[in-house]
């Protein structure tokens, strides 16, 4: 039988996608961001650019999907921060 272990990659990557998400939720629900940091956001956004780099050069799909997914869930909480945040 031979194992793939790209799946292992989809299941970790499935992980990763889903880690924003109840924060996404609670923060859209409470419309509180106080205690979001953008620092945080910014390194997530960096780290997925170079992932996704990474996936590219060594044609894995898991990493290039998980972390598009990713980017787009910290560009959300950015985006509610600005947002949601007193001006």
């Amino acid at each position: 039988m031979n194992f793939n272990p790209e799946i292992i990659g989809l299941i970790g990557g499935f992980l990763s996608c889903i880690t924003f998400v109840p924060q996404i939720f609670k923060t859209w629900k409470s419309k509180s961001v106080e205690d979001i940091s953008v620092h945080t956001f910014l390194i997530v956004l960096a780290s997925t650019i170079i992932w996704i780099a990474y996936g590219i050069f060594k044609d894995s799909i898991s990493v290039i999907l998980t972390n598009i997914v990713v980017f787009f869930t910290a560009i959300v909480m950015l985006w509610m921060k600005w947002m949601f945040t007193e001006k």
